[in-house]
């Protein structure tokens, strides 16, 4: 399998614990072209694991929804891959 041209941008010092390393087995993924973590924010429920979620399309892309614990990141991604094969993607990563 040819190796994928993706990159991670990293423009925010901080990140949900556990996520970048994900993001960055992510960009390996053939279709991924850029990954970006965008803003933090808090919600009332907890998440005890690291959960990611395809959550909007974008213009050349989605928006994922990453949770873990009481803290939540969104994270865009532009990509070539449909929404169930990006799903499938990040599935075989979480696994």
């Amino acid at each position: 399998m040819p190796k994928s041209d993706g990159r991670l941008v990293w423009n925010h010092s901080t990140h949900l614990p556990g996520l970048i390393p994900i993001l960055e087995r992510l960009t390996q993924e053939p279709g991924i072209q850029t990954i970006t973590p965008a803003v933090l924010g808090s919600v009332k429920s907890n998440s005890p694991h690291l959960k990611l979620k395809v959550s909007v399309p974008i213009r050349g892309g989605f928006k994922l929804i990453a949770r873990k614990g009481k803290t939540v990141q969104e994270v865009f991604i532009l990509t070539s891959l449909s929404q169930e094969e990006l799903e499938g993607a990040i599935a075989k990563i979480l696994n």
